[in-house]
């Protein structure tokens, strides 16, 4: 009685070994490209530079710099704005960096409509 199903010899044919390949090496060419990112450095500065973050692509805060000028007493909460303004901006830059990592490595394929005609 013949075998239903499968590939002739139990093996995978040659075009979905192929594809198996590039699938691994995308892998893994995806997992080195998330290491550099990780350690990459974002800076964004505020309040014209008196505030400056600095944050690696894994969004863990780097440094905060703050301008002598930027410190008065009796406007605390310009200060805290100009952090946080800064922070944000930073943690924007790397996701931007990220998504276009993604981008580049699935050839927009997780965008709208995936590119499938389906």
């Amino acid at each position: 009685m013949a075998k239903r199903g499968g590939f002739p010899g139990g093996g995978m044919p040659g075009n979905m070994s192929n594809l198996m390949k590039q699938a691994q090496r995308m892998q893994r060419q995806m997992e080195e490209s998330q290491k550099e990112l990780e350690t990459k450095e974002f800076t964004a500065k505020a309040g014209g530079g008196a505030v400056e973050v600095t944050v690696f692509g894994n969004k863990s805060l780097k440094s905060v710099t703050i301008s002598p000028e930027a410190v008065d007493p009796d406007d605390v909460e310009m200060l805290q704005d100009m952090i946080v303004a800064a922070v944000n901006e930073a943690m924007k830059q790397a996701d931007e960096a990220s998504g276009a990592l993604v981008n580049k490595m699935t050839g927009g394929l997780g965008g709208l409509g995936g590119g499938f005609p389906f």
